[in-house]
């Protein structure tokens, strides 16, 4: 078995990062979903340089952002842990599976509600 373990130095460093960035690589392979959130995170970003929004509203709209990808990812990793421990269909797992996806749509109705508060007093002077 290799030894993971690369201490405190330049090497352990460069070694977490590429371990992080192949575990967001395994997102994208794996997660479909997660480009749909990508293509919505890009529109708002778009949005908020046409909309010139405030730095606060930056700072909101990318702290959502962050939180829906985040929230994917830790919902990714518990799939895949129930997967490894129960291999099986077990309704326990499939109740587990379906709250870590839950924890997913609520934050991506955060982000919308977010979304709204930051827009919508932007786009109505349009509409109206």
């Amino acid at each position: 078995m290799k030894n993971y373990h690369s201490g405190f130095g330049l090497h352990g460093i460069i070694r977490s990062f590429q371990n992080s960035f192949r575990g967001f690589r395994v997102l994208l392979r794996n997660e479909y979903n997660l480009y749909i959130q990508l293509a919505f995170a890009v529109v708002a970003t778009v949005c908020g340089f046409i909309f010139r929004i405030s730095t606060d509203e930056w700072a909101i709209q990318c702290a959502v952002i962050g939180l829906v990808i985040f929230s994917e990812l830790v919902n990714t990793a518990i799939e895949k842990i129930m997967d490894l421990v129960q291999p099986q269909y077990d309704e326990r797992v499939r109740d587990i599976k379906d709250l870590a996806s839950g924890a997913v749509l609520f934050m991506v109705l955060v982000s919308v509600a977010a979304g709204l508060f930051i827009y919508i007093p932007k786009v109505l002077p349009f509409i109206l």
